[in-house]
């Protein structure tokens, strides 16, 4: 299996595959694995039933008992438009077909809106883990505005026999203070019921473009944005694969230190990415990071997002658009070939 992720990666195999001087050692990450339940999130403060539904996740599709996820996150006909989503193929218009492309890509869990999900819970709630995104960033009002409203309840989510669910923070932005305290008091909720919480941490800030550079993605700002869902006690962070780095300096604000330049991370996206997770409490709450938008090469794409994300100690990939925006053979492969980069051991955390 390794040759052919060789194959895939190409030209970057050996530097992505090869790398194995990572600025923080492995050793002191709380690595996924089989037993990560009981190695870490046991002794925390979550609710036994939190811990069932979470392991519930664990233990379903083909990374079932690895201990790593691969769930497909279906929410862009809010986000970006139903014709903009799904006029590419027509078929996942119809949420049954959302659900079942999770299915016949062997992910832990599918994720969508509440909408889709509670028109289809009583014939797939029970097949495969549910996961309700609360709120969503629609894109109908006009001038356009950039912000998460709560669409949904986690009452709601639970009463549709969802066992988790999901939400966006604008980390950055005017609003995110509002979106914080909304958000936190959800997670406080769905934990209440036994449901694990997982936050979409984004940055969204015209001033973290400059001079040509998006920061969006930056190692240092994005790690800030885990470090404050953690805080919210998010179970599983979703961050987008870091490109770059030094956002703090380069935009000129906030509080920052050299030594995360110079001692906890270099250039490499595996010690990008592993920054990551150090900001999510040394990898206590899974990084899970996000597919990104379809494209020409998008097997590749995603092949290569999820070698960092494992190497760098990540906990598995949310892709999407990557996989419902192809015929639904061809996105359940796209979704296996991710799934091939946790169940190969020869592809080891650096």
């Amino acid at each position: 299996m390794a040759s052919n992720i060789e194959q895939i990666l190409g030209a970057d195999a050996e530097y992505l595959l090869g790398y194995n001087t990572p600025k923080v050692s492995r050793d002191l990450l709380h690595l996924p694995g089989p037993d990560y339940i009981d190695r870490v999130m046991a002794i925390t403060d979550r609710p036994p039933a939190v811990l069932r539904n979470m392991q519930l996740m664990f233990n379903t599709g083909r990374l079932g008992g690895t201990g790593f996820l691969s769930i497909l996150p279906v929410d862009q006909g809010i986000e970006h438009s139903a014709g903009a989503s799904f006029a590419p193929n027509p078929l996942y218009f119809d949420p049954a077909n959302i659900v079942e492309l999770a299915l016949a890509g062997g992910c832990n869990a599918v994720a969508s809106t509440l909408g889709v999900l509670g028109s289809v819970a009583r014939k797939y709630a029970h097949k495969i883990p549910f996961l309700v995104k609360l709120n969503h960033n629609e894109t109908l009002t006009y001038p356009a505005m950039y912000d998460q409203t709560m669409f949904a309840s986690v009452d709601q989510a639970f009463d549709l026999g969802a066992v988790a669910v999901g939400a966006t923070i604008y980390f950055g932005s005017s609003e995110a203070r509002r979106q914080i305290i909304e958000v936190s008091e959800a997670f406080s909720r769905a934990h209440e019921l036994g449901m694990v919480t997982v936050l979409w941490c984004y940055l969204r800030n015209s001033a973290f473009k400059k001079d040509g550079v998006d920061y969006h993605a930056a190692a240092d700002l994005t790690g800030q944005a885990n470090h404050l869902g953690v805080t919210i006690e998010a179970d599983i962070i979703k961050q987008k694969l870091a490109e770059n780095n030094d956002g703090y300096r380069k935009i000129g604000f906030g509080n920052t230190n050299k030594k995360v330049y110079e001692d906890l991370t270099s250039d490499h996206p595996i010690d990008l990415v592993r920054y990551q997770v150090v900001t999510s409490y040394m990898g206590r709450a899974g990084l899970i990071n996000s597919g990104g938008a379809s494209g020409q090469n998008d097997f590749a794409e995603a092949v290569r997002t999820a070698v960092i994300n494992k190497r760098a100690g990540g906990m598995g990939l949310i892709s999407g658009r990557k996989a419902f925006q192809r015929p639904m053979a061809d996105g359940a492969s796209l979704l296996n070939a991710i799934q091939d980069v946790y169940l190969d051991q020869s592809v080891a955390v650096a």
